[in-house]
């Protein structure tokens, strides 16, 4: 798993995960899950054209597959407060609910950058990428556009 459960220590306190869940360390599994997988779809390039305008393209099953101090610090973070958000949605037990939401928002506003979504300028994070040139790349898939202007008539 990308992020464990004593990790999580940095964002929340035990205690406080502890009444959240009730001991039950399979809810924060499920929100570490979820919160990896929600990264991810920021991540993944899609069938938009946006994607095939030459930026890179992420190695998420290696930024998600490394272990210990290889991992990225800050999409770390990240998960970890999408993970918290998660987690603090079933109670608010001595927990500022504002800060965990503006932690999130933070968070969700960073992927987007990074996807290039909403307008927002677009970030390049120090993050593995796929050569698109390499063997079974997707050099194919480059963008490739025709067509013409629409018709002009003088009324």
């Amino acid at each position: 798993m990308f992020v464990e459960i004593d990790e999580m220590r940095s964002v929340m306190y035990s205690y406080q995960m502890g009444e959240i869940t009730e001991g039950d360390d399979t809810i924060v599994v499920m929100a570490i899950k979820s919160a990896v997988s929600e990264i991810k779809s920021y991540l993944n390039p899609s069938n938009q054209k946006q994607w095939q305008d030459g930026r890179p393209l992420y190695d998420v099953a290696k930024i998600f597959g490394a272990v210990g101090d290889d991992r990225d610090p800050l999409i770390l973070e990240i998960c970890k407060d999408i993970a918290c958000y998660r987690v603090c949605r079933l109670a608010n037990v001595d927990i500022i609910h504002e800060h965990v939401k503006e932690r999130y928002d933070r968070a969700i506003d960073w992927l987007g950058k990074v996807a290039g979504i909403n307008g927002a300028p677009t970030l390049t994070p120090d993050l593995p990428t796929i050569d698109p040139d390499a063997p079974g790349g997707d050099a194919n898939k480059k963008l490739f556009r025709y067509g013409s202007r629409p018709k002009f008539n003088h009324e």
